[in-house]
């Protein structure tokens, strides 16, 4: 009787209420919205052919033999290693030499590294991977010496910030975003636990972890188990013993494993192999980042990892050389940034990097009027 009478002073007032079983079916849907969503954004991301190609807007070549600081955080990463070939193919056109300084993965040995590109009084600094932020007085002390700075996931965002001209990377809001959603559209309606692998010596590594775990906590299907602070430079010592640890910790419900660079894939490899894990199976190795020729040949082969999402290394290394040529002309830096690619074994490419047939190098060599 209570309960007619409430339904009954709610309908004469005009309120409406939601009873426990709509609640419940609202919230189905909502999960069911969830799923549906990521297996359309995945779907489309693996079929994705636009957003590699740049707008045709830069300067004729400038100031034929320039010295190119390439200032690499760590040139044991395949990303870095990946965009230094890159910038050396396209600084070739320019009658540029690129002159390497090895950061060696430590603060201190980035530091040296920038003060000796410094010293060397070099006619612009790309930063490999290297933070902007923890090199703020270098960067500063650069620009102040009339050397400009560019930086390569040298930040959390694309575009100018932090002393650089500009910083080149894809969105780390729609690579974390992908990443995550592949987990979610394989899992569909199966509960999944994952482990996010990020590296706090990068803002861009943080941002991209922050980012992966949120868009899983969408998913009511989806559990976050720990984000798990590893530097990138050791992931091949310290991950064997990591994933055994957690393996024994979570047992099944370790069903995924992101990493803001394919390195921790490769350094959890050994340790599912010792566990009895098959190559293709649980717990899943994702990359939200780089998609170096270590990745691919994972992918490609089914050992220890299912997807990445890959920067297109070369193309942004291209893009960096524009940059720094457009700053030599004293012309605007294009405002374009590339879009990544989802790859998993039904679009893996045959060679060892993600090099979209976008027509890029066309484009720039024509702005530059070069060969």
């Amino acid at each position: 009787m209570k309960k007619l009478l409430r339904i009954s002073l709610a309908a004469t007032l005009g309120i409406t209420m939601v009873v426990p079983a709509v609640i419940a079916a609202n919230q189905a849907s909502a999960a069911t919205d969830v799923v549906a969503a990521a297996k359309t954004y995945v779907a489309n991301s693996l079929s994705a052919k636009s957003g590699f190609t740049p707008p045709a807007v830069g300067a004729k070549a400038q100031k034929s033999g320039a010295t190119i600081a390439f200032v690499a955080s760590d040139l044991s990463n395949g990303g870095i290693t990946g965009v230094l070939a890159g910038v050396k193919e396209a600084a070739a056109h320019l009658d540029w030499k690129i002159k390497v300084y090895d950061g060696q993965a430590t603060p201190s040995g980035r530091t040296a590294a920038m003060n000796a590109a410094i010293a060397d009084k070099v006619d612009a600094i790309i930063l490999g991977g290297t933070d902007a932020t923890e090199q703020a007085a270098q960067v500063a002390a650069a620009t102040a010496a009339g050397i400009p700075s560019f930086g390569w996931h040298s930040g959390p965002t694309p575009g100018a910030s932090l002393g650089m001209k500009t910083n080149v990377t894809t969105d780390p809001l729609v690579v974390s975003r992908t990443a995550a959603s592949y987990a979610i559209a394989k899992s569909g309606k199966t509960k999944f636990g994952a482990v996010i692998f990020t590296d706090s010596q990068y803002a861009v590594a943080i941002a991209k972890s922050n980012a992966i775990a949120a868009e899983i906590k969408k998913d009511k299907y989806g559990k976050v188990l720990e984000i798990k602070d590893t530097p990138i430079s050791s992931t091949s010592q310290l991950m064997p013993a990591i994933i055994a640890s957690m393996l024994q910790k979570y047992g099944k419900n370790f069903t995924y494993f992101f990493g803001i660079n394919g390195a921790y894939a490769n350094g959890a490899a050994p340790a599912l192999q010792s566990a009895g894990i098959k190559p293709t199976g649980a717990p899943y190795a994702i990359a939200a980042g780089d998609g170096d020729s270590a990745e691919l040949n994972r992918i490609r082969t089914s050992k220890y990892q299912l997807a990445t999402v890959a920067e297109p290394l070369y193309l942004q290394a291209w893009q960096l050389i524009d940059a720094i040529n457009s700053t030599f002309a004293k012309a605007p830096i294009a405002k374009w940034v590339a879009a990544p690619g989802l790859i998993d074994k039904s679009n893996v490419p045959a060679g060892n990097t993600f090099d979209p047939a976008s027509g890029y190098r066309a484009v720039y060599l024509k702005l530059w009027a070069v060969d």
